[in-house]
């Protein structure tokens, strides 16, 4: 398996950014979990990383502000499956689907006002309603 990491076509994540480390896990394996570390820590330096731009760091950090560790490195965690390279794989699938997100810049809003026809309806709708409301009052004799 490569190191880098392809995000898309144009964003590929260098190997010295990834670190992963294998832990005892929980789950399912029954007795072959209590000998084996199949879980899968990956930890992604976001500050060092020089493919993405500091507008997508920044969508980045907001997308995931509780997966940073204590030295500010992106955390993800994978214990799906009983193998240690398919953990290692689907954590590199989540890293990379996360950064996808990340990528894409939302779009501004354009303010825009009320039609002349919707501010009309609008009062309708409220002076019916105050109608109704005025009716429901005492009945005088």
């Amino acid at each position: 398996m490569s190191t880098d990491l392809r995000v898309t076509d144009a964003v590929v994540i260098d190997g010295a950014d990834l670190s992963f480390a294998a832990v005892r896990s929980s789950g399912p394996g029954g007795q072959h979990v209590n000998t084996s570390s199949t879980k899968v820590e990956l930890r992604f330096d976001l500050e060092a990383c020089q493919a993405l731009s500091d507008a997508a760091k920044g969508r980045l950090r907001s997308l995931a502000r509780g997966r940073f560790d204590s030295d500010g490195r992106l955390l993800i965690v994978s214990q799906a499956t009983r193998s240690q390279r398919r953990n290692m794989e689907d954590a590199r699938t989540r890293l990379a689907d996360l950064i996808r997100q990340a990528l894409v810049a939302p779009r501004q809003r354009r303010p825009t006002r009320p039609t002349a026809g919707s501010r009309r309806r609008r009062l309708d709708a409220k002076r019916q309603l105050s109608e109704k409301k005025r009716a429901r009052g005492r009945v005088d004799d």
